[in-house]
């Protein structure tokens, strides 16, 4: 195809909303400059999204039909449509199964680009079709340096947690490292099958391979070496859409519950603590979670789903909870708004997971971070957060285990909300330097700019 001004491009992200919402800040920015986007969602979940497309006449949600598998709940789409991590790659199948319906619209569509991620076989379909395909990956450089690069993937043995306690030959960041827990977990997820009896690393590195680019929805003045060690790499163009400053809130109002709810506190003083739509605490790890902020004395607002086999997060509260903090204290198991809720003034603290959707909006609030990541590209974006930018603090786990307590989460979250703390002083001056980064206007304009012209580059 040749070079264009205004783009056409398709997306297609894995049907979870830690990627979708990402994507559609991207497809938002893109929109701003004139482009046209296609968005490849569920045919029930783009009503969730609706709210967050600022450019409807320029972003239109195509339906897709997601098929039946066994295993999952009827109607189900997404990850926030299953109560089992064991599920998701259930979703994923189904997922794989749309690729008929995904190569009749390409067919019909003939973008430019189709940014992707989780379905590794996008490169092969878009090649035959001669549209150009975009690893666009919400999953850090940072992450992807450290485990998906050729000198560790094709190393010829099956790898190990051992392999993970030790960074591939010239990795540029000292300050990441993994804690034995967390290299048996990095580990054991790249073995496991997801979807379609494809090994989690397998569908990664080959959709890494085999795409025309790749684009990480990152900069350089955070992840600069990263970005650098993976062009070397991967011998590939590796695109950056820049900081996110410029996420738009949906045009909904914060319900009216945790409105009203909120704002009988201080401002900056309450605690507000989410994980996701698919990261589980085992129902120990819950108790000590809500019981550190008990411990803290601080107002929270908890959003969080029932532990592993428990019917609802209610049920799953430690003896005697809900009366203690009752009217300084919610912990609740439904969605909620949660760049609404990170925007209310009363928000001093979020303890996240560090989801990259999460992060983002976060960064650009004035919150402070407390990080309690629990799984894969999680773990690298809070050492990269604690160790590295030192713009939050983690919470303290056990090296063989990763089992935390309520007083090291209380720990966590005095440092960076009480006033008087040495270390808190430096975490946030770092934050707030952070945050003016994301939010300098003219930088942000630079990288979209630039990563526009890229596009149009790939297809010249």
């Amino acid at each position: 195809m040749a070079a264009t001004s205004s783009l056409h491009i398709a997306m297609y992200p894995w049907f979870a909303f830690g990627h979708l919402v990402p994507y559609l800040h991207i497809a938002n920015k893109l929109a701003k400059k004139g482009h046209k986007i296609s968005f490849f969602v569920p045919s029930k979940t783009h009503l969730k999204l609706q709210p967050f497309n600022h450019f409807p006449h320029l972003i239109t949600f195509v339906p897709i039909t997601v098929p039946h598998v066994d295993g999952l709940p009827e109607a189900a789409e997404t990850t926030a449509d299953v109560s089992h991590p064991s599920r998701f790659s259930h979703i994923m199948t189904a997922m794989d199964l749309t690729q008929p319906q995904i190569k009749r619209l390409l067919q019909d569509l003939q973008p430019h680009f189709i940014f992707f991620d989780f379905t590794f076989w996008m490169p092969k379909l878009a090649s035959q079709l001669g549209i150009t395909s975009l690893y666009y990956s919400v999953i850090s450089a940072t992450t992807f340096g450290y485990i998906y690069t050729p000198s560790r993937q094709l190393c010829g043995h099956d790898l190990t947690e051992a392999d993970f306690m030790q960074p591939p030959p010239k990795y540029p960041i000292s300050t990441i490292k993994l804690h034995a827990h967390e290299a048996k977990n990095v580990a054991s997820m790249g073995r496991m099958s997801f979807g379609s009896d494809v090994l989690f690393s397998h569908r990664h590195f080959t959709g890494l391979c085999e795409a025309d680019a790749i684009a990480f929805k990152s900069c350089r003045e955070i992840e600069g070496p990263s970005v650098d060690y993976l062009i070397s790499e991967l011998k590939k163009p590796v695109l950056l859409s820049g900081p996110d400053g410029d996420i738009q809130q949906p045009t909904t109002a914060l319900e009216h519950r945790w409105a009203e709810w909120l704002s009988g506190f201080d401002a900056g003083s309450v605690i507000y603590c989410a994980f996701g739509s698919e990261c589980y605490l085992t129902k120990d790890r819950l108790h000590e979670l809500v019981l550190g902020f008990e411990l803290s004395n601080l107002p929270f607002f908890a959003a969080l789903k029932p532990p592993l086999g428990v019917e609802s997060v209610g049920a799953a509260l430690p003896e005697g909870f809900e009366q203690r903090v009752q009217g300084r204290g919610v912990v609740y198991g439904g969605w909620v708004q949660q760049q609404l809720i990170l925007e209310h003034p009363s928000i001093g603290c979020f303890v996240t997971h560090c989801g990259a959707g999460s992060l983002s909006e976060a960064l650009v609030k004035k919150c402070q971070l407390v990080l309690l990541p629990h799984v894969g590209d999680h773990i690298f974006r809070a050492r990269t957060m604690s160790s590295h930018l030192k713009v939050g603090v983690e919470v303290e786990k056990r090296e063989e285990d990763g089992f935390f307590t309520k007083e090291s989460v209380c720990k966590a979250v005095k440092t960076v909300m009480d006033e008087e703390n040495e270390t808190g002083k430096a975490i946030r001056e770092n934050r707030e330097k952070l945050r003016e980064l994301f939010l300098d206007k003219e930088l942000e304009e630079s990288y979209i700019n630039n990563f526009i012209h890229d596009l149009q580059v790939l297809i010249a």
